[in-house]
């Protein structure tokens, strides 16, 4: 610089000021510089312009920190991307790191602090560590370009174990900003852990492996049916194909030290996969249906998920994973909705049980995103959980404690709340497929667990991780790469659900459950709303009325009531338009089978005489036979029309007709409304509202008839008295001729009496009818007589 500065001739004398002016300008400019690197990091995130400036200038992103723990001898390399956010072109760019000046960080929130810093510090960010730098080429206005620089470990300065915060920075200048300074800066962490001098008692720590996802069987494909099961959609064959996110979630966890949470309703989906089933066409159109396609996948996945947790223990939600917020906010004035719960959990361990051949665990709630209040905490424990995963932003923890305390603490009624630590739950519920996303996560991640190990190295302690209930796969993959991560390093060590469950409670952790005003208003406004536990509770009444007329009541209940428990799944948050489908679709198909046992409609009949029989067919479209039905049959006027047996029993083969006949008896000519109706053996009408009326003509004894029959007796006198005549003439004729004797002869037609008949049986006839059987009475019809 000094050479530099020099002007070529003239006697010192005559450059020492000149020279000494030039010095002043540059120190004050340098200063001027810092200065405004300071004024501009203090400045207001919303304060900035547009375009980048000062330490903004440059966006420098990091997409690999490699080793993630660096080893004493080893080096470690970062490389990412910087980009030129500002208007003109940086140059003498160069890349360096920093380590900030006062030692490993001390607490989670200074952690926190470095993170949503953007702007450079020079007293925070530390110096350039000199000699392991990387130049670039001039960087353009809108410009990339990566970069990959390496430094030793000894360089970095580590002395103590502990967290370090790693800064990668850009230096150059600008047209608009001269003189050298940072442009942009990136921050993440190193743990450092020297195990020589370091004698830290293990963070033991438990990691829940999620396996959910929302409900797939069709109400109308889980139901007493000969076909196979009727899928909503054919999605789960990609997520059990090879890449697809439930296939890379129990590949992941093979070799990883977790406690697997499943729903059971995802196990026994997939377990009908392993079978032919169909999938609903277009809109949940069940009646235009394709065969499904992931046979193959879902054999091969649950082979796998078989071998994967063995030996790992595994919880059983309840079945469909019932929205346990949504039941005690919601569903508790409804009744009858308690009763789901129970019969969730039941069936849950039953279910997983029995795919996968495990002992699992069943005396755990896990509330969405581990938010508690007292009604949760009681519905879980009606539901029989005895251990609930709750989170620590909402079981906050006491300002007294500087540490993280165990996971597990006592909340009152044989409850235990276990607690999972909410910045490492969360670590990965952002977007993990761009890469310094899931890196700088997975380097926070480790970080934090060695934090939460120094904050109080001399006590044993176990925590709990519960992710996201649905991890995509590139968050799974990032979660798989940290649990690995922190498994194999000195200052944890992984243990099942149960060792974190059964620590002793800290005595001065929280046991306070957070009332219910304190429960989250963006978690609530996604639960089931009480209209919604209603349209359940009345698609369960008429559920209970139907079945008293089976003889197979389990051949519907059973899968009636997996529908109801999955409409109460967690999985429809965020899908309130799919879950009122589902609900709706669920009562639908109910009254679907309740109309498939129905009265067949009837023309107008006509009686044509004092008595007959009424026939009246009712068929059943169901699979199986019914019983306890009563038709009854009334007419508008009794008076004019009497049905004798008006109430008789049916039982119906499934698939079959079967019609019964009502003597009745007529008083007057006229027409009469009969009204047919199906009640149930306790006298309550038949819920399909299709009872069927039709007129009845009485035509007793109509004066054409009488006519008719008047006519003929005349014409019978008529003869009679010719015959007289005729045979007294004859009489006088013999008399005064030959007096030959004569014999009566019968020259007229007599007719024989005919029987008029006798009218039919009375109603105790029926007939089945059978398969062929005709629906629609013919036009005409007569009362049978």
């Amino acid at each position: 610089m000094g050479e530099a500065a020099q002007a070529p001739g003239g006697p010192p004398s005559a450059r020492s000021p000149r020279l000494l002016r030039a010095v002043a300008l540059i120190a004050t400019g340098t200063l001027l510089t810092g200065l405004l690197q300071v004024v501009q990091t203090l400045q207001a995130p919303g304060a900035q312009a547009a375009v980048g400036s000062g330490s903004r200038t440059a966006a420098v992103t990091l997409n690999k920190v490699d080793p993630r723990v660096p080893a004493k001898d080893g080096s470690v390399t970062v490389s990412g991307t910087v980009t030129n956010n500002g208007k003109t072109t940086i140059t003498g760019a160069r890349m360096g790191v920093r380590i900030a000046p006062d030692g490993p960080l001390t607490s989670l929130s200074a952690m926190k602090s470095a993170q949503d810093r953007t702007g450079y510090t020079s007293y925070l960010d530390g110096s350039e560590i000199d000699g392991h730098t990387v130049d670039l080429p001039k960087i353009s206005a809108g410009q990339s370009l990566p970069f990959s620089l390496k430094v030793p470990v000894k360089s970095l300065g580590f002395d103590a174990s502990g967290v370090y915060q790693l800064g990668v920075a850009l230096d150059g200048e600008t047209s608009a900003e001269p003189g050298e300074h940072v442009l942009g800066i990136k921050r993440t962490f190193l743990p450092w852990y020297d195990t020589n001098t370091t004698t830290a008692k293990a963070t033991q720590i438990t990691y829940l492996w999620p396996l959910t996802d929302r409900p797939h069987v069709a109400a109308r494909g889980d139901t007493d049916s000969q076909q196979s099961p009727i899928f909503l959609d054919d999605d789960l064959a990609k997520e059990l194909a090879p890449g697809g996110r439930l296939q890379v979630m129990v590949d992941l966890a093979k070799s990883l030290p977790v406690t697997w949470i499943i729903d059971p309703d995802l196990l026994a989906s997939i377990d009908f996969m392993t079978k032919p089933y169909r999938v609903a066409g277009p809109g949940g159109d069940v009646t235009n249906t394709t065969e499904g396609t992931g046979g193959a996948v879902a054999k091969a996945w649950l082979n796998s998920l078989k071998s994967a947790v063995a030996g790992d223990q595994v919880i059983a939600l309840p079945f469909a994973d019932t929205d346990l917020a949504s039941v005690a906010h919601n569903g508790l004035r409804v009744p009858g909705t308690l009763n789901h719960l129970k019969t969730a959990s039941e069936l849950g361990v039953s279910t997983l049980d029995t795919v996968l051949g495990v002992q699992a665990t069943s005396d755990v709630a896990w509330p969405v995103d581990g938010a508690v209040d007292p009604d949760i905490v009681s519905v879980a424990r009606t539901g029989g959980a005895k251990r609930i995963v709750a989170r620590s932003d909402s079981v906050s923890e006491s300002d007294s404690l500087s540490y993280t305390p165990n996971a597990a603490r006592p909340i009152g009624h044989g409850v235990t709340a276990v607690v999972a630590d909410a910045p490492l739950s969360t670590a990965f519920e952002g977007d993990m497929l761009r890469a310094e996303t899931a890196d700088l996560a997975v380097q926070d991640f480790i970080a934090q667990t060695l934090m939460i190990t120094m904050q109080a190295p001399e006590k044993q302690r176990t925590i709990l991780v519960a992710p996201q209930r649905m991890p995509t796969v590139s968050q799974a993959q990032a979660m798989a790469e940290a649990i690995g991560t922190v498994g194999t390093s000195p200052w944890a060590a992984s243990v099942g659900f149960d060792t974190a469950a059964k620590a002793k409670a800290d005595p001065d952790a929280n046991r306070k459950v957070p009332s219910t005003k304190k429960y989250p208003k963006a978690l609530r406004r996604h639960e089931l709303s009480v209209g919604a536990f209603q349209q359940l509770s009345e698609t369960q009444t008429h559920l209970n009325d139907f079945v008293t007329i089976l003889t197979r009541k389990d051949k519907v209940t059973v899968p009636f009531g997996n529908s109801v428990l999955r409409a109460m799944s967690a999985g429809w948050r965020g899908d309130p338009a799919d879950a009122t489908e589902f609900r709706g679709s669920i009562g639908g198909y109910l009254q679907d089978l309740i109309n498939a046992v129905r009265i067949l409609p009837k023309t107008t009949l006509t009686l044509s005489g004092r008595s007959g029989t009424i026939p009246v067919t009712v068929k059943n479209e169901l699979n199986q036979p019914i019983t306890n039905l009563v038709l009854r049959l009334t007419s508008n006027t009794d008076i004019r029309l009497e049905i004798k047996d008006p109430q008789q029993p049916i039982a119906i083969d499934g698939g079959h007709t079967r019609t019964l006949k009502f003597q009745t008896s007529a008083s007057a000519n006229g027409k009469v409304r009969v009204t047919a109706a199906l009640f149930t053996a306790q006298g309550v009408l038949y819920r399909n509202s299709n009872a069927v009326e039709f007129d009845v003509k009485i035509t007793k004894v109509t004066d054409l008839v009488m006519l008719i029959i008047a006519a003929g007796l005349l014409l019978l006198v008529l003869a009679g008295v010719r015959i007289y005549r005729q045979r007294k003439r004859q009489a006088a004729a013999d008399s005064g001729g030959d007096g030959g004797d004569g014999e009566d002869g019968d020259n007229g037609g007599g007719q024989e009496d005919g029987d008029p008949g006798q009218p039919g049986d009375p109603g105790t006839d029926t007939e089945d009818t059978g398969r062929e059987s005709v629906e629609l009475s013919p036009t005409g019809e007569k009362v049978e007589g």
